[in-house]
């Protein structure tokens, strides 16, 4: 039975009295969509039928891959079962207004199949199929090997696959426009040490550049001694390679974002003074693209009234060596906000207990020689544990950074939050919904899940905490790490109500 929930959350001021509101529709469920279903949100789309546009929302469980179209009221309007081949895996979406592009793959022998194909918002072909590319594969490998990435709006998408046999690093990409006409073609082929040098952050900017930064590492397990920004433009031939001075420190993670406004690359990481040692500080750096240099680099060293707000526990020097950079927002003026998060894990029953090493050193599924890039890692686990021990999650409180175009840290403030699990993170960390000089911050604020804290930080620094959003009636439990804004003030956020899985509507 449908069940739709409204909810009024009403704040008073002295002086004037304002309303905000929260409206939360709560779809139905199959009894197919149990917790072991994978899932991935669309987005929303043009409807003929209801101006307000309709959810469209991608579903899996083993071979049978489907598509829920759900009203303004998440009201199901019809499941669409995809006619795709038998042993179709890794489908990507890139949706449009009236339309979206599914990108698959499927597997015949040993042979690897990309396929692309547009369909409209009821998730009917608007075309045939076309064949991307196809990839012979050893027996017994990985066989996940393609990507696709999209720019910010969505104009230029690429399809790259890496693959990492003989010590090569061998990648090749197809650039297309929206219409999926393709514009070029490229190959890297490169020498590759596979335990000390590592790809990552794969994008592509509204020009259609292709972009990601390369690290090595001096030793096994080792942090980072050098990095690069690897660039290649729709009519180069090569990928032109840009070495960055780290000035003899050293690094681990590394987050690259476009600022398509001012044609430049963010890089941000955490630093340290020593290898191995404690996370000193924030690293940034950014690329003029246009006059092809450096526009500004910057080591900053977070003090101690910081480290002492962040810490969720230990000593003050190490307070920060459990940050993990999950988010980088881009401003107007080419600052920035960037977002870390407090991260570790306990796995109990055996003596290798998780370490910030173990989380950074895997961040990649690499199998006989091949090589799957993932450009989201807020994903989905239905079976989620490390080596099927009895691992505790736990996530901790939120730095916020306000970086300038020169990166400079303008102001920092840290939301705080404790949360742990068992066997399980799909609950917890955060996400975020970015609306006007504002960005709201959302994570689940009791152990039963049910209720959603909602903390905005404006362009300022100020902080506002909103009413809470609570779950319709007891046993929904939210996702909201995994949810996805589709609207200037609406997000879809995945949930639970016993072992099925639905979808809230939240318009703010």
């Amino acid at each position: 039975m449908k069940r739709i929930y409204q909810y009024l959350f009403i704040l008073f001021f002295i002086l004037p009295i304002s309303v905000i509101a929260q409206s939360v529709a709560v779809s139905d469920f199959d009894r197919e969509d149990t917790r072991d279903m994978n899932f991935e949100i669309i987005g929303k789309m043009n409807s003929p039928q209801d101006p307000a546009g309709n959810i469209l929302v991608y579903k899996n469980i083993r071979s049978n891959h489907k598509i829920s179209i759900f009203d303004k009221d998440m009201n199901t309007l019809e499941t669409v079962k995809l006619d795709v081949p038998e042993r179709t895996f890794n489908i990507d979406f890139v949706s449009y207004p009236d339309y979206f592009v599914m990108v698959y793959q499927y597997q015949r022998g040993t042979i690897l199949h990309c396929m692309a194909v547009k369909m409209n918002a009821n998730a009917q072909k608007m075309s045939e199929p076309v064949e991307i590319d196809t990839t012979r594969i050893p027996v017994m490998s990985d066989n996940k090997i393609y990507t696709t990435i999209y720019s910010e709006d969505r104009k230029k998408i690429i399809i790259f696959k890496i693959q990492t046999r003989y010590q090569k690093f061998n990648m090749q990409s197809l650039l297309f426009d929206n219409d999926m006409k393709l514009i070029s073609k490229n190959r890297m082929l490169v020498d590759y040490n596979e335990r000390r040098e590592s790809y990552d952050n794969f994008l592509v900017g509204n020009d259609g550049s292709f972009v990601f930064t390369y690290a090595k590492q001096s030793g096994n397990r080792d942090n980072n001694s050098a990095l690069s920004i690897f660039i290649k433009s729709p009519q180069a031939e090569t990928f032109d390679g840009k070495e960055i001075d780290l000035n003899e420190k050293y690094i681990d993670e590394v987050k690259l974002k476009i600022d398509n406004r001012n044609n430049r690359y963010l890089i941000n990481t955490f630093y340290y003074k020593k290898n191995r040692g404690s996370i000193e500080g924030l690293f940034t750096f950014v690329w003029d693209k246009a006059a092809d240099k450096q526009y500004a680099a910057r080591f900053t060293e977070l003090n101690d009234s910081l480290r002492y707000e962040a810490k969720s526990g230990g000593l003050l020097r190490f307070s920060l060596d459990n940050f993990f950079i999950r988010q980088v927002v881009v401003k107007a003026d080419g600052g920035f906000i960037l977002a870390a998060e407090d991260y570790t894990a306990d796995t109990r029953g055996n003596n290798n207990n998780f370490s910030r090493y173990d989380y950074l050193y895997n961040p990649y599924t690499l199998s006989s020689g091949n090589f799957y890039y993932n450009p989201f890692r807020g994903y989905y686990r239905p079976l989620n544990n490390l080596n099927n021990q009895s691992t505790r999650y736990y996530y901790e409180n939120i730095l916020v950074l306000s970086i300038s175009k020169t990166g400079e840290v303008q102001w920092s403030k840290v939301l705080h939050k404790s949360q742990f699990d068992d066997m399980e993170e799909n609950f917890m960390s955060f996400s975020t919904l970015t609306s006007g000089n504002e960005i709201h911050f959302l994570f689940n604020s009791d152990r039963k899940y049910q209720v959603v804290s909602d903390q905005a930080i404006a362009a300022d620094g100020t902080i506002t905490r909103y009413p809470t959003l609570k779950s319709p009636q007891k046993g929904y439990e939210f996702m909201p790490s995994l949810s996805k804004q589709v609207g200037a003030r609406q997000i879809i956020i995945p949930c639970t109500y016993r072992n099925n899985i639905c979808f809230a509507k939240v318009d703010f």
